[in-house]
């Protein structure tokens, strides 16, 4: 008898319980979506919903709402869901937001609207959401930010805010944000970085602006983020160039400028971030790194110009760059990379070379020979300008065939005989210089002090190898040097030039009276031109006539005067002074003779 009462003490339990339990799930709504109960979560995605569904499960830890057809949130739209911490609503017909339609999520880290049709936040949209870390709004129709649009938001971290249709950042729309670390912004239509708003983001270490609507980038334009250590400036189709201080005040790590239009290296841009990591410049039509203008990037640890127009890496172009491991210069139009260029081969890890003309020959004999020690990324380089190894992985070679196969054939200038050009001052003059080898040789000029000389200025070495001396003078006369080189070696030829002096050129002046009978000598070695009576005469002739027109006009002046003025008496009296008459000054100091001379008295 008592040993049955433990049993029947189980069944009581046992039959509370499971009644408990049936009233617990009465109680409990169904749930509207897929639900499940590890985490507590609802997936509504692709449900065709119009609207935010009721009586969802007030445990919801993670709420689905994806692609569905829901137009707007109303204010306290999700005040029963106080458990929730992260909500998806991209990908809906969403036009508006009132204001608090978050309220009471004070939990929720994670909020996606993106891909919907948002234009504008009214003020305290995002009321209520002091934990939220993450914020996605990209690609709506936003078309402005409002002052303080998310002064509530200040745990925020990361806001991507691309693909936008923004034209106005207000001064201060990131008012708030003091946590933010990572900022996505769109550019497309803004026609001026906002500094201003920048300025807001005191603690922001990672900048991605896309689409940047400018020719040329402003100096100081992110000169506010002091602690920006990540900058990417992405399809931005108008962008050509830097000015010298776009990204003056910033200690970047990264910095990536890529599908634009810049068609050179920004070296004046890029000279005093010397804590740079990370540089790419993928996807422009750079054409040149030129040798030692990188120097500067002392901590440069991967370069990237993938998809450009490279053609040349000059020798040099890393120096200084001692730790540098990653290299990735695929999908260019380069036919060789020396090892000149590199500052030590020796630290490099990876090379990106795959889809580019290259030409197999000795230049990239370094490469083979450190092929164990490089990541290549499963994209092995191969040949496009050898007849043997036509799309071949050179890299395959080998050992006894490489020094066979990856040859170069010395420079040889194939006008050797000695050359002595003679001009007259003044002429133009060409020095030619002919090289052939394999690869195709460089030909540089020197001037007799041994001085190279450049492609521009009067005397300058031509793209095909030849000196141009233009309007030669006698001082450019002396032996030029020509030096062709490629990797097998170099060859050289001196030509000599000699400009002979013509004679002093006589005065235009001077030769304008040689048709005169020459004169004697005058004192101090003057010369006394002889008159001409006919040009004497012409020129005294025209002199009276100037003075008689001049007293004429006089004369009708002071008559039409008079005629205004009434019945006026005038009397004329003209004394003419011989040319001999002569006088005494009166003040005693001497004697002049007085020319001839007319005097009027009017009366």
């Amino acid at each position: 008898m008592l040993a049955g009462v433990p049993v029947r003490l189980w069944l009581c339990w046992g039959a509370l319980s499971f009644l408990g339990t049936a009233a617990a799930s009465e109680a409990r709504p169904p749930c509207p979506c897929r639900c499940s109960a590890a985490p507590p979560q609802v997936n509504c995605s692709d449900g065709q919903l119009a609207a935010v569904p009721d009586a969802l499960p007030e445990d919801t830890q993670v709420l689905n709402l994806r692609r569905n057809r829901i137009r707007t949130l109303v204010r306290q739209q999700f005040r029963t869901l106080t458990q929730l911490v992260d909500l998806d609503l991209s990908d809906n017909k969403m036009a508006s937001i009132e204001a608090e339609a978050f309220l009471g999520l004070r939990g929720l880290l994670t909020l996606s609207l993106a891909r919907n049709s948002l234009k504008i936040f009214p003020a305290g949209a995002f009321s209520g959401l002091p934990s939220l870390r993450t914020l996605d709004i990209s690609d709506n129709q936003i078309l402005v930010f409002l002052d303080s649009t998310f002064r509530d938001l200040s745990a925020l971290q990361r806001l991507k805010a691309a693909g936008n249709d923004l034209v106005f950042v207000s001064p201060q729309a990131f008012a708030g944000l003091t946590s933010l670390q990572e900022l996505h912004l769109d550019g497309c239509n803004l026609s001026a970085v906002p500094s201003e708003a920048l300025a807001q983001l005191p603690g922001l270490r990672r900048f991605h602006f896309l689409c940047l609507s400018l020719k040329t980038l402003p100096s100081d334009s992110f000169r506010p983020l002091q602690r920006l250590k990540e900058l990417l400036i992405s399809d931005s189709p108008l962008l050509e160039n830097l000015s010298g201080n776009g990204l003056f005040g910033l200690n970047l790590t990264s910095l990536a400028i890529t599908r634009s239009r810049l068609d050179a290296v920004p070296y004046g841009s890029l000279q005093h971030l010397v804590y740079l990591v990370r540089l790419d410049l993928s996807y422009n039509p750079i054409a040149c790194i030129h040798g030692g203008l990188l120097g500067g990037l002392l901590r440069l640890q991967e370069l990237s110009l993938v998809g450009g127009s490279l053609l040349t890496v000059e020798v040099g172009a890393f120096r200084g760059l001692r730790h540098l491991r990653l290299l990735n210069v695929s999908q260019n139009l380069l036919s060789t990379l020396e090892v000149g260029v590199f500052h030590s081969a020796e630290a490099l890890q990876a090379l990106g070379l795959e889809k580019n003309p290259l030409a197999c020959d000795c230049r990239l004999l370094w490469l083979v020979r450190r092929r164990q020690n490089l990541d290549f990324g499963g994209n092995a380089p191969t040949c496009s300008t050898s007849v043997q190894l036509q799309d071949w992985s050179f890299l395959d070679l080998a050992e006894v065939q490489v020094p066979g196969l990856l040859a170069c054939r010395r420079p040889r200038i194939l006008n050797r005989e000695a050359q002595d050009v003679r001009v007259d001052q003044g002429h133009t003059v060409v020095l030619y210089c002919h090289a052939d080898g394999d690869p195709r040789p460089s030909v540089a000029w020197s001037d007799p002090r041994l001085q190279p000389l450049s492609p521009n200025g009067r005397i300058r070495a031509l793209s095909n190898g030849s000196l141009e001396v233009r309007y030669a003078q006698p001082q450019d006369s002396g032996s030029y040097l020509c030096l062709a080189s490629n990797a097998a070696g170099n060859s050289s030829l001196a030509v000599s030039l000699r400009v002979r002096e013509l004679p002093p050129s006589t005065n235009t002046f001077l030769r304008g009276w040689a048709a005169f009978p020459s004169a004697a000598p005058g004192v101090n070695g003057t010369q006394k031109l002889p008159l001409d009576v006919k040009t004497l005469l012409i020129a005294t002739t025209i002199g009276v006539l100037s003075f008689f027109s001049s007293v004429s006009v006089c004369f009708v002046f002071m008559l039409f005067w008079s005629k205004s003025k009434g019945q006026i008496k005038h009397t004329a009296t003209i004394a003419y002074v011989p040319r001999s008459a002569a006088s005494t000054n009166k003040a005693g100091s001497g004697n002049y003779t007085e020319t001839s001379r007319y005097t009027m008295k009017l009366i």
